[in-house]
């Protein structure tokens, strides 16, 4: 392969100008050799990435014989080094300028008489699939009956004793989590009247008797749960709340709804303190982090924004979904977050929105994601379907369906919402057919009976995805 000098490109000018009746060969301005062939050098090494050697230029450019099919060699050579793997001398160098050098790697008939010939571009290698963690497959193990209107919001009482659900029937209802579990009688506890449309969100203080529910009606409320009233009103919104979610260290509140926007409110003064605007369609969910970004919020415009809270503004925006985000799940153990859409479930690095993978197979509306320590995910589909993840490597171990209560229609199959109880051993789903269900690990499972089909993970893993 001949080298690149600034003779071609004078053949070219020279081409151009005939071409279009220009001045003759002989008045083109004569070139500054070593300024051409310093650029062209600059030019090639940033638009190759070939490991091997980049040469001095000189008047007598070497070229570099091993035989073989000819490569392109881009590196870095020693400006003392005379030759290169039997490379001829003479070349000398030229004020640092540098050049591509003709290279031929040794063919293998070559390497296999030639114990010192080397390669020198390395082999690109396979990727290396990640072997999954194991986990038992869930079953289902309760159904709990109680609401008149869709589940919609789900939440649990910091000391694991309770959990609240909001429904479409306009009411908030506190259950006992241990008598819920059983299917013994009782499981219901309290029931909470105030809300005038559907309650779309549910969130527990964890420093503070507080209970706060968000809904369709604009309202935003705090339950005091020593007297079970309502104690405070944030006013602000100007349509339906669809999330809600407390601050894991500040006595903060933040809600979205279809108003486009976050709101920030003081949970104690009412006053609002930030509105995190910039989405362009209905925020559906969000997740707070103790330190930065300590607001993620997903939303119906397909994108996902990470917000500086002290100052009230988005850090970055991540349009990797093409369709509506509906629901973001943060890891307890790391700082990292999953988000679903239509399209896909998605991992992300919290800190700075960085992609990370793909979990691809669960083709439906998904509206709920929900983790927990043992990182086994699960994601909730609108028909009603649910897949369960290793939440480390991406692999489904389980594809199961939820069943619709006897009378009920089958198009009543969808989840609208999950969340695992504190110790992950219990994962509660909210559902269109106005039941609670609840579902555990199989206790007789075990690496035998249910291995890891290692062989269909592989040609997922390996097979070409689009992000």
């Amino acid at each position: 392969m001949a080298l690149f000098t600034s003779e071609r490109m004078l053949d070219s000018f020279e081409r151009t100008d005939v071409m279009f009746g220009g001045t003759s060969s002989s008045e083109l301005p004569s070139a500054c050799h070593a300024a051409q062939e310093m650029k062209v050098a600059a030019k090639i090494q940033g638009s190759y990435t070939l490991q091997g050697a980049i040469l001095p230029v000189g008047a007598n450019a070497t070229s570099l014989h091993t035989g073989g099919a000819p490569m392109l060699l881009l590196g870095d050579v020693a400006a003392g080094s005379s030759s290169l793997s039997g490379s001829s001398s003479g070349g000398s160098s030229s004020g640092g300028a540098l050049a591509l050098v003709e290279a031929r790697v040794p063919s293998s008939s070559a390497a296999a008489t030639s114990s010192s010939s080397t390669s020198l571009v390395a082999k690109r290698m396979p990727p290396k699939v990640p072997v999954p963690n194991w986990h038992a497959p869930w079953e289902l193990s309760a159904v709990i009956s109680g609401h008149l209107g869709w589940v919609r919001s789900i939440a649990f009482d910091p000391s694991n004793e309770w959990f609240v659900t909001g429904s479409t029937d306009r009411t908030i209802k506190i259950w006992d989590l241990a008598k819920c579990c059983a299917g013994s009688e009782g499981g219901l506890k309290l029931t909470l009247t105030g809300h005038i449309d559907a309650v779309r969100g549910v969130a527990v203080s964890p420093r503070h008797p507080y209970l706060f529910s968000a809904g369709e009606d604009k309202m935003v409320k705090c339950w005091d749960l020593e007297y079970n009233k309502v104690i405070r009103h944030y006013h602000g919104h100007l349509s339906g709340v669809y999330c809600c979610a407390i601050h894991p260290t500040l006595d903060v509140l933040i809600t979205g709804g279809r108003d486009s926007v976050a709101r920030v409110w003081d949970i104690r003064t009412k006053n609002e303190i930030h509105v995190l605007g910039g989405h362009t369609d209905c925020v559906g969910t969000l997740v707070t982090n103790s330190i930065d970004p300590q607001v993620i919020t997903g939303s119906y415009d397909s994108t996902i924004k990470l917000w500086d809270l002290a100052a009230g503004k988005s850090m970055s925006t991540l349009t990797h979904h093409k369709k509506a985000v509906r629901s973001i799940a943060a890891n307890p153990r790391e700082f990292s977050f999953v988000s679903a859409s239509a399209d896909n479930v998605k991992k992300w690095q919290s800190r700075d929105g960085k992609f990370l993978k793909n979990m691809s197979g669960h083709n439906s509306v998904i509206n709920s994601l929900a983790v927990n320590e043992d990182n086994v995910l699960v994601s909730c589909g609108d028909n009603g379907s649910m897949c369960f993840w290793d939440y480390e490597t991406g692999y489904c171990f389980q594809k199961t369906q939820t069943i619709p209560q006897p009378g009920s229609l089958d198009a009543e199959a969808g989840i609208f919402a999950s969340s695992f109880d504190l110790s992950g051993s219990r994962l509660i789903t909210c559902e269109a057919d106005k039941s609670l269900k609840i579902w555990k690990e199989n206790e007789h499972a075990t690496p035998d009976s249910h291995p890891i089909d290692f062989k269909s993970w592989s040609k997922e893993f390996l097979s070409l995805k689009r992000h």
